[in-house]
């Protein structure tokens, strides 16, 4: 699945990411598109305070796989 948020400004990459992942399958991962610099800081700390795995930074964005 992918979120694009490029062109949103912090906080909403995260805000919109936290609103999809419930909705996603267990296992399954998003790709969030970002080009908020602070979205590279900002998305792997909120997986961190969830419990979400923080895949890694890809092209334009950054893979984030649902663990619970």
């Amino acid at each position: 699945m992918v979120l694009d948020c490029r062109g949103k400004r912090c906080p909403l990459p995260v805000i919109e990411l936290a609103r999809l992942v419930p909705d996603v399958d267990i296992g399954s991962v998003v790709r969030v598109l970002a080009d908020d610099p602070a979205a590279a800081v900002d998305i792997p700390a909120w997986c961190r305070m969830r419990g979400q795995e923080f895949v890694g930074a890809v092209d334009e964005g950054y893979d984030v796989r649902r663990l619970r």
